[in-house]
């Protein structure tokens, strides 16, 4: 097997064997501490600019199927694993992670300490990293790694939204999570408007929209309150993405010009945005959150869900949580009170908000699952309940 190395910023260095697209590639190296999921997880936008590292030890062992991509094409800057499986034992599985990512050209690595390099990164923080197949020497690669620039400050979302609008009408099928629908019957007419900003959206977000009603139309990252209004939605759905929220202040602009007049759903770069709309602010995390098994408390009822995350940005409220609150804080902001209503019980950050005098909500996690469990999936039905409600 050809060798490559992975550097790392602060200068330390792994070596293994060449995976996927021969290659070198450069991006903020993360881990991921999800079992499953590796073909949804490369094929979310919101890893645009990251390289992924796998802490379950085998990947591959199932293959790769083409219903479960969850966008167009792979974005992950490069791929990290312990072992990755050149057989799988799945019958919908078309072909092996290997030959996945060599068709996407994703730069990988196999056969490094991925324990070792985990612990290394939430001891040290996320950093700017290279894979390299191609030119082994120690040094140089860390240079390279070192002159990368930060995602802070960042618009990604450019990079990987739609170029125009497009409708969206396919559901889960077969595939719908029985727990999530509330007794409604799956085949309703879709009655609701819903405007979705594509900032990185997933494939399962725009399913679990029409499982629950919903006529959906996607619009760039870009699109303006203006032609929003046109559109005469009903609600307004903001996705996932990449990068910095900080990064994307026309999309804060529009969203400013939207709050008051339609139900507005956010879901991490989106629940991001909304709260800096509001007037709050954001902030890197150290390593980030990134895997289907975070557990997150619902403050208004103290359940706790399992839930997937992808993002390294939070947002911050006016005082940092030490602990879990006993009742959801409520913050005084520009367009009225917000209520934190959804924590991290890993770190104490903050999960999800509801304004108190509008109806807009928005969690930090992804209710969409894919990879992951489905304990938030009732997250779209509170956004027709919002919709029902306006038009009441």
């Amino acid at each position: 097997m050809k060798k490559a190395l992975l550097a790392l910023a602060d200068g330390t260095v792994f070596e293994g064997r060449a995976l996927g697209y021969e290659g070198e590639t450069v991006g903020e190296v993360v881990f991921n501490t999800a079992m499953t999921g590796y073909q949804e997880i490369l094929t979310d936008p919101s890893y645009k600019g990251q390289i992924i590292t796998m802490t379950c030890p085998h990947i591959g062992n199932y293959g790769v199927t083409p219903d479960d991509m969850e966008s167009r094409r792979s974005w992950a800057e490069g791929f990290i694993v312990l072992e990755a499986s050149r057989l799988f034992s799945n019958w919908r599985s078309k072909q092996t992670i290997q030959e996945m990512l060599t068709k996407a050209r994703v730069v990988a690595i196999e056969g490094i300490d991925t324990r070792a390099l985990t612990r290394h990164l939430r001891e040290h923080g996320s950093q700017q990293g290279v894979i390299t197949h191609v030119d082994l020497d120690r040094d140089r690669a860390i240079g390279r790694a070192k002159q990368a620039p930060s995602i802070v400050g960042q618009d990604l979302a450019t990079k990987v939204t739609c170029e125009r609008p497009y409708e969206w009408t396919t559901g889960s099928g077969e595939w719908m999570p029985e727990a999530s629908t509330n007794g409604r019957d799956h085949g309703r007419s879709r009655r609701w408007r819903v405007v979705a900003y594509d900032f990185g959206i997933k494939h399962n977000i725009l399913r679990r929209l029409v499982d629950v009603g919903c006529q959906v139309t996607v619009v760039p990252a870009g699109t303006s309150a203006a032609e929003i209004k046109a559109l005469q939605p009903d609600g307004i759905f903001l996705s996932n993405g990449p990068g910095d929220p900080e990064g994307v202040p026309y999309a804060v602009k529009a969203v400013e010009g939207l709050i008051g007049r339609y139900p507005i759903f956010g879901i991490c770069l989106g629940h991001q945005i909304l709260c800096l709309a509001f007037g709050l602010n954001t902030y890197k995390l150290k390593f980030g959150h990134h895997g289907a098994n975070h557990p997150v408390m619902d403050l208004r009822s103290r359940t706790v869900e399992i839930t997937s995350q992808n993002h390294n940005f939070a947002v911050q409220g006016l005082m940092p949580l030490r602990e879990v609150p006993k009742a959801p804080p409520v913050i005084e902001t520009r367009y009225g009170k917000l209520a934190l209503t959804h924590v991290s019980l890993n770190d104490y950050s903050i999960e999800g908000m509801a304004c108190v005098d509008q109806p807009v909500f928005s969690v930090q996690y992804h209710p969409e699952a894919a990879p992951g469990p489905h304990d938030a999936a009732y997250l779209f039905e509170e956004f027709v309940r919002l919709m029902e409600k306006q038009h009441a």
